[in-house]
């Protein structure tokens, strides 16, 4: 897909009213720090159009990407981070689960896993928590080229282990820094924003 325009069109905080679009929503979540802003900037060609942080916990609301007015990415905030207080991340986590359930419009949810470490309790949580929603999970292993070829086999195969993923799940590694990954990224939305319509559960 070309980017002719793009636009954050809405950002939605705890308090905040849902939108309901007329175009597919993809989802992109993961623990705090693990790259989330870098790939949306780097799937959309921009340096810094989602805000990168070496802070983690720096996406505190949901942010809706409008891609050609052809679809939304949905930017959700990370979890698992420490310094935030149990009752900020209960509100947060309270706001995601409130998205999931009730988006007519979301599709797909991109799962990021940092592929430096085996998949955390918390990852394998919000996986099984997607799968219990209906989703299944596309699988982003960020930071690829931070690991030796070998260390990236043996550490897809222990995701794949960990979080206990439907069989033929696609794990697509990414580099922001090498763009490993992108344009197979690029071919799975491109395929969801051709075949994957708004009214599909109503025909």
């Amino acid at each position: 897909m070309i980017i002719k325009s793009l636009e954050l069109e809405t950002v939605c905080g705890i308090t905040s009213k849902l939108p309901k679009n007329d175009k597919i929503e993809l989802a992109f979540w993961g623990r705090s720090n693990v790259g989330k802003s870098s790939l949306i900037n780097t799937l959309l060609n921009r340096k810094s159009f989602a805000r990168i942080s070496s802070q983690p916990g720096k996406t505190q609301t949901i942010n809706y990407y409008n891609i050609n007015n052809a679809c939304y990415f949905v930017d959700l905030p990370g979890y698992g981070y420490a310094k935030v207080s149990k009752e900020i991340a209960a509100k947060w986590m309270k706001m995601i689960e409130k998205y999931l359930d009730n988006s007519e419009a979301l599709r797909v949810v991109f799962l990021l896993i940092d592929i430096r470490h085996d998949p955390s309790a918390k990852d394998v949580e919000t996986y099984k928590l997607l799968c219990s929603k209906g989703f299944n999970p596309l699988i982003i292993a960020t930071k690829s080229d931070k690991v030796s070829k070998n260390q990236r086999n043996a550490s897809m195969q222990a995701i794949r282990k960990k979080l206990g993923l439907v069989e033929g799940t696609p794990i697509i590694p990414f580099s922001a820094l090498k763009k490993e990954g992108k344009e197979e990224i690029w071919e799975y939305i491109d395929y969801f924003v051709k075949e994957l319509k708004i009214n599909e559960s109503e025909d």
